[in-house]
């Protein structure tokens, strides 16, 4: 058997294959994601620690734990975890999604500018990258920065507590915008001024690798055979587009998990400024991709906050009988600063056209329009480009929603293939990553069958082509009027 496990953003899920690459086991253990100032996001990593002694626990329950061969493990990258001199954590994660360092960002462009850092790297200053959060931690935490030992990311840390190694997985280095892919080292001007060493981060793998072994002491721990096999692990959302089957260049999908990712294949290193590029966990092949701050966890939001206790499925029939544009809502998702493509860390949730009339099932149709949108932006950033979209994915948990679908399609004006192993995501594309590793199967083993396809409703469609122009000029309105809403930073 092999075992896949996802440190996701609200939960810990374990998948559980066995050699012919067939789930026979799955489990999920919820986390919680802490913003105690605005823009804030972090986790305890030792609640994902628990989670993950829960999911495998449950995976395996009346199985031969023997029969294990690997285990891979996957995150959201790049999440930022500091360790000192014993391993000890210094604080709670700094998450990627996090949009504290608004003026360290800022410092960032003017010392070194976008153009100079995507020259090297392919990505651009923005608040996914670590350096300035690192800068933040040295200016507010100096006590916590002084004793950084080890920076790792949230599968990085899971496997050091597994084997006892110290590294950094590859889509990790890219994202964190320190590492030059192309000649695969750190960005040493960047670390001078932190004033950090490279030796902080460890050796750089790719996501196939074995890096080490199950412990005695992690075996006593986890009940894990000691002397499994740990790959290297994987980017949460490179992990999906695997599990999805997503391999062919000009291939794209869109992940509905807690945060909402656009996933885009090439077969050559073509970043583009706007949006993130990653290695593919198929060796020579890269994914092009965006990542928006909230998706997932803004429908949770709202559902705990208004409807709490209420199933998605029961907000989305409550929903059903709102007319696309939800009688004049538009909703801007930025509800933690936004990422790709904006990358404005000052942007904010806006609700536009409420009135008397409205109820919360149109704002929760307005809702599932917004995130269709951004997508929107997404493709046409990229067709400005000139990259050929061919084929559209969609995957994971807001997936099963018929509602979001035909939403999705018709704001896209193209129909979207589900995948229901997509469901599964990045814990079965991890799973299968590590049975590759160990020699089970091979990456073109892995086939998935679309379960539906949703066409867009052309009436639907002219009325988002209408409401997508007014979601855009939105923004270009309001970005002006963010910052001078406040919120702490401090």
């Amino acid at each position: 058997m092999i075992l896949g496990v996802d440190i996701g953003t609200t939960s810990v899920k374990a998948v559980l294959l066995s050699s012919d690459g067939q789930v026979v086991a799955e489990a999920a253990h919820p986390h919680a994601l802490f913003s105690p100032l605005p823009g804030f996001a972090e986790e305890n990593p030792d609640d994902w620690w628990q989670g993950f002694l829960n999911v495998t626990a449950s995976v395996l329950d009346g199985r031969s734990r023997k029969d294990l061969r690997a285990i891979g493990i996957s995150g959201m990258v790049p999440a930022l975890v500091l360790h000192d001199d014993s391993g000890k954590l210094l604080r709670y994660s700094i998450q990627q999604n996090d949009a504290r360092a608004v003026r360290e960002i800022q410092e960032f462009q003017e010392r070194f500018g976008d153009e100079w850092l995507f020259e090297r790297t392919g990505t651009t200053w923005n608040q996914q990258v670590v350096a300035p959060k690192l800068l933040w931690i040295k200016r507010h935490e100096p006590h916590n920065f002084a004793r950084i030992s080890w920076i790792s990311g949230s599968y990085e840390h899971i496997s050091w507590r597994l084997t006892g190694v110290r590294y950094q997985e590859a889509n990790w280095a890219l994202e964190s915008g320190l590492w030059l892919p192309r000649e695969e080292v750190w960005l040493e001007k960047v670390l001078e001024f932190l004033g950090l060493d490279s030796k902080v981060f460890g050796p750089v793998h790719k996501p196939w690798e074995v890096i080490g072994e199950i412990t005695r002491e992690a075996a006593k721990n986890t009940g894990l055979p000691e002397g499994l096999p740990v790959i290297a692990g994987s980017a949460d959302h490179i992990a999906a587009a695997l599990a999805c089957g997503l391999k062919k260049p000009g291939e794209a999908a869109v992940k509905l998990g807690a945060a909402g990712d656009f996933l885009y294949v090439v077969d050559t290193f073509s970043p583009v400024p706007e949006l993130f590029i990653d290695f593919h966990d198929v060796p020579g092949l890269f994914v092009i991709n965006g990542c928006m701050a909230t998706s997932g966890s803004l429908l949770k939001w709202f559902r705990d906050s208004f409807k709490p206790g209420v199933a998605f499925a029961a907000l989305d029939q409550a929903a059903e009988h709102i007319p696309p544009g939800a009688d004049g809502l538009v909703v801007l998702p930025y509800f933690l600063g936004e990422k790709t493509p904006i990358h404005d860390p000052n942007a904010r949730g806006t609700i536009v056209g409420l009135t008397l009339s409205h109820t919360p099932e149109h704002l929760w149709r307005a809702l599932l329009e917004a995130i269709a949108f951004a997508f929107r932006h997404h493709f046409e950033i990229l067709g400005n480009k000139g990259f050929e979209i061919k084929d559209v994915f969609v995957l994971d948990g807001g997936a099963r929603s018929v509602l979001w679908r035909r939403i999705i399609a018709s704001v896209l004006k193209r129909p979207v293939k589900y995948i229901v192993k997509g469901e599964l995501g990045s814990a079965y594309g991890t799973a299968f990553l590590a049975g590759t590793a160990v020699g089970l199967w091979k990456h073109d083993d892995l086939q998935c069958t679309v379960a539906d396809v949703t066409h867009p409703d052309p009436r639907w469609a002219v009325v988002y082509d209408s409401f997508y122009s007014a979601y855009l000029e939105l923004y270009t309105r309001l970005k002006t009027v963010f910052p001078r809403l406040g919120g702490s930073y401090a």
